[in-house]
């Protein structure tokens, strides 16, 4: 059996970093969201999440134009990592040409998605990002601006989602050849599409805990197949690994629809903003897909030395895999006890 060289080690520390240092600022990158809904000719329903630990929260207030009039006070509650504000606006011309601001925006690293809707059946849909903190409203919205901001929700969705990322990883590790991941991330894709459109759609609804829980199972199962492989072994999982993707990707595309129900899908707009979303999820899919090629890539034309060892070949992806197995299953292991327990005492 091949050992690790200082460079794999090298490799496996940074793969570690990396999933630790997403792991510690996942819930800053979760984004804001402002909604306002009108209730009347002259008045607008304000809701108001910015991400939030415990009692603290992220220090980013909204703020509207000087045309704009308080109806009600805002009320404030912490609830399931968010801190939520409500109150009502009122504006004679129902908002039209309004600037909007998020004060606080430009020091964090998140950004915000601002869902405007009227009683006609008219929405708009912006993201605000932190060198770009204020909107003027138009009343219109078009879907040039709705593809774009969804397209691009997508992409941060499964970047900044570290489980859907270590679940590729994984697969990406248990197959065999160009071929077979083909198929398997094709099947993943698939499966997690059908489920995305399902639930956005109302056809299928389940609680998210339950869904983020299986979610990380599904990942402790896949590291342990590329363990079984790893010792020789051969099962279903390992021989057709695209039965795997499809049924966790069913499990996977759910959790897609948690976090997309959370921001709101406009009404006028549900196939555009599915159609963008997923198409999102799957560019930055295969952006990660492709980094970790290239990462391989690179890693094969360092030259041999004493101190890295020799050449790398094809055994050294299973040297390589095992230890990265352990580290993504152990991880993976860590949520699926955190969530489960969640879910027995709330």
């Amino acid at each position: 059996m091949n050992r690790l060289s200082p460079l794999h080690i090298t490799l496996i520390f940074a793969v570690l970093s990396l999933l630790l240092a997403f792991q510690a600022k996942s819930h800053e990158l979760r984004p804001a969201y402002l909604q306002i809904q009108q209730t009347a000719e002259e008045v607008f329903s304000v809701s108001w999440r910015v991400p939030a630990r415990g009692d603290l929260r992220l220090s980013m207030n909204v703020r509207f134009g000087d045309s704009v009039s308080a109806v009600t006070p805002p009320r404030g509650t912490f609830a399931n990592g968010f801190y939520t504000e409500t109150w009502q606006v009122s504006h004679s011309a129902a908002l039209a040409d309004v600037p909007v601001a998020i004060d606080g925006l430009e020091q964090t690293m998140t950004d915000a998605l601002v869902h405007i809707r009227w009683q006609d059946g008219r929405e708009q849909v912006t993201r605000l990002l932190p060198d770009r903190t204020k909107l003027v409203i138009d009343a219109k919205g078009s879907s040039g601006q709705i593809a774009g901001t969804y397209f691009v929700l997508g992409v941060e969705h499964i970047l900044l989602g570290i489980d859907h990322l270590l679940f590729v990883l994984a697969l990406v590790l248990l197959v065999s050849g160009v071929q077979q991941l083909v198929w398997t991330i094709t099947a993943f894709t698939v499966a997690h599409s059908l489920t995305l459109a399902a639930a956005v759609l109302g056809w299928v609804s389940v609680p998210q805990a339950p869904v983020e829980a299986v979610i990380a199972l599904s990942i402790v199962f896949v590291a342990s197949e590329i363990l079984q492989k790893h010792r020789g072994r051969s099962t279903l999982a390992i021989r057709k690994p695209w039965l795997v993707a499809f049924g966790f990707g069913l499990l996977h595309g759910l959790g897609f629809a948690g976090a997309l129900s959370e921001i709101g899908v406009p009404q006028h707009a549900i196939p555009l903003s599915l159609a963008l979303f997923n198409i999102g999820v799957e560019a930055g899919q295969l952006a990660f897909i492709g980094a970790l090629a290239l990462l391989w890539w690179l890693l094969q034309q360092v030259p041999p030395s004493p101190w890295w060892g020799a050449r790398h070949n094809g055994a050294d992806t299973a040297v390589v895999a095992w230890p990265i197995a352990y580290l993504v299953g152990g991880l993976a292991a860590w949520w699926l006890i955190d969530r489960s327990l969640s879910m027995v005492l709330t």
